[in-house]
């Protein structure tokens, strides 16, 4: 009897972060061998991946850090795809910016690219944000923005909005590498990422939707939010990576609600909690220029509605005990949403 075909191969870089961890679910459950990098294996925090069905046969964890060739080599060598999504997300103010958020980011994904060459690798996935795509001061008032519109990365700079431009300029370098290279590289820009966890570790997003839920001391701005859910967002990426069609950006951002609106779906399935407080009345939608997803769509995407979203969030929150009062831990606004409590 003839052995049966080897899973297909493919590295995640990663592997333990929130979109990355459903990500090495999803691809597990369509019988992919995965390599997923992580800082250490052994660290708690990442056994959540070993838990995961199909992961006693089909995934390894490699120790590699994204400023490591070598490690990253080791890890994506008979690999036929990468999905790229280790790239810092700093809930707090940086004290060193080159080091903790620009480096890793840029030059990080730099490393993973030229290590997919070195090693013959199909395609690449890139997980990049709509960061990259927000801040564009001469985009046209009203017009939906597309795959076509960039943040600028100056002014990102000039303004220390740290994030946005390392995800800018990541996404820049990944899609200049692959025109000159000839690596076949796909990116994927989220926008705030919400939904359940697998890891144990909070990251940004969610504690600015538990923020939201405790009713944080700050009163927030109502503000335009793009939201998408975790587990679209890992669909979304494999979607491009099997489609032989797909090129260039997408982005991936559905929903688009106020915070005002946001409160009030939260609050007519969990209407107990204590919630933040909202300033400003006014209707947004009007006045916020939208971003379209209309090309991931066109692609098979096929995402969920925001209420499912927030009904399975807070579910998860409730289980895991993120929602109640620890003393001495006060409930604080993630930095990068502090432009929603600025006047």
């Amino acid at each position: 009897m003839a052995s049966p075909p080897a899973p297909r191969r493919v590295c995640v870089t990663g592997g333990g972060g929130y979109i990355a961890s459903w990500l090495v679910k999803l691809l597990l459950s369509r019988g992919y061998a995965v390599h997923a990098t992580v800082r250490d294996p052994s660290d708690p925090k990442n056994a959540h991946l070993c838990r995961l069905d199909g992961a006693a046969g089909n995934l390894r964890l490699f120790k590699a850090d994204v400023l490591d060739p070598d490690a990253l080599a080791a890890a994506i060598a008979g690999c036929k795809g990468v999905f790229h999504a280790a790239s810092p997300v700093p809930s707090v103010k940086v004290a060193d910016p080159e080091s903790e958020v620009l480096a890793p980011a840029v030059k990080g994904t730099l490393n993973v690219l030229q290590a997919c060459s070195a090693n013959n690798v199909q395609k690449a996935v890139v997980v990049s944000s709509t960061s990259a795509v927000h801040f564009n001061p001469n985009w046209p008032q009203g017009k939906p923005k597309d795959e076509s519109c960039w943040s600028d990365r100056n002014l990102c700079l000039k303004n220390e909005d740290w994030y946005m431009a390392a995800k800018t300029l990541a996404e820049e370098t990944a899609l200049e590498y692959a025109e000159k290279n000839g690596l076949t590289v796909v990116t994927v820009c989220p926008c705030v990422v919400l939904g359940p966890l697998l890891q144990p570790v909070v990251n940004t997003s969610s504690e600015f939707l538990i923020y939201i839920i405790k009713g944080g001391p700050t009163v927030m701005n109502n503000m335009l939010w793009h939201i998408v859910d975790v587990r679209d967002v890992a669909d979304a990426l494999l979607l491009v990576y099997e489609k032989a069609e797909s090129s260039g950006r997408y982005l991936c951002a559905p929903d688009r609600v106020s915070t005002k609106d946001l409160l009030n779906i939260l609050k007519t399935t969990h209407p107990d909690y204590n919630y933040v407080n909202c300033d400003n009345d006014s209707d947004l939608k009007s006045i916020v220029t939208p971003i379209t997803s209309e090309k991931l769509k066109n692609l098979g995407w096929k995402p969920r509605k925001i209420e499912e979203t927030l009904f399975d969030s807070v579910k998860y929150y409730e289980k895991a005990g993120l929602l109640q009062d620890v003393v001495g831990c006060p409930c604080r606004l993630p930095h990068p949403f502090h432009m929603a409590t600025d006047k």
